[in-house]
């Protein structure tokens, strides 16, 4: 998928938002798990009740390999679904990948190829040659983690070394590496504050803020400082709309919870 498909769906739909799919089988309804595969039946159901509100969705793949072959296969059966029911609904793997160039390109390979995503989250911290191999492949998305929104980000990502906090050197550096354009990046939405810096090293990047939410992160807040003429943001939530029921609702309720981001995404892009 290109960026033109992302920007024309977020027109469309008055929304910039993504979804995350991380399936934990002791959150999700307890009636589910009477069903020959309870991640898949539960993210089908979150899928047809929230599609036309959101632009992506973005399985965390810690959740399918922690329950082995039965978890990679839902992760599998989903990303079908998604491609053959809604193939204009950006895809992204959340898999924080990165290793030596050959291994890389596997990863790439199982993530684009073989499952078909449209991008994956890649770690820089092993440089361009763990990266560039992903980013070699046509109309796919490598998404670099640049300033997370975990509390441990601040261990690392902004120590100043040579006077430069580290995660402004790897936007910086990143843009000279091949492919560059195919590039997105991570930013917390808990680090709102930094994305107006952000935004002077990648003025026309996509961004992915995940933490809008339970994680405490505000919406406003990352679109004034992090949206730009394309408005340029993935907004990731999560647990605020999966988990929003536990009830036979869950689905309905998951979709009134992504409702409600959409109106507050469309009332920030109508002004």
């Amino acid at each position: 998928m290109i960026t033109k498909e992302i920007i024309q769906q977020i027109k469309k739909k008055q929304s910039f938002l993504c979804i995350g799919l991380d399936v934990d089988l002791n959150k999700i309804p307890q009636h589910l798990l009477k069903e020959e595969d309870p991640i898949f039946a539960f993210n089908k159901a979150i899928i047809d009740a929230t599609h036309h509100l959101c632009v992506a969705y973005k399985p965390n793949t810690a959740f399918y390999e922690a329950y082995g072959l039965k978890g990679w296969k839902a992760l599998e059966k989903t990303i079908n679904y998604l491609n053959k029911n809604h193939p204009e609904i950006f895809t992204i793997a959340d898999a924080k990948r990165g290793d030596i160039g050959n291994t890389s390109s596997m990863y790439a390979k199982a993530f684009f190829d073989d499952l078909g995503f449209d991008s994956v989250t890649v770690v820089p911290y092993m440089g361009k040659d763990s990266v560039e191999p992903f980013l070699a492949f046509k109309d796919k998305h490598t998404i670099l983690l640049a300033l997370t929104s975990n509390e441990g980000a601040f261990d690392f990502q902004t120590k100043i070394i040579n006077g430069k906090e580290l995660y402004k050197d790897v936007l910086e550096t990143s843009k000279t590496w091949k492919n560059s354009q195919n590039l997105m990046y991570v930013v917390g939405a808990t680090k709102a504050e930094f994305l107006a810096e952000i935004r002077q090293i990648i003025p026309d990047s996509f961004l992915l803020v995940p933490g809008v939410g339970a994680q405490g992160g505000n919406l406003q807040d990352v679109c004034k400082y992090g949206m730009n003429k394309k408005v340029g943001l993935l907004i990731n939530s999560s647990r605020g709309i999966i988990y929003a029921s536990s009830n036979n609702d869950f689905a309905k309720v998951a979709a009134t919870k992504a409702k409600e981001l959409q109106m507050e995404m469309q009332a920030i892009l109508t002004k």
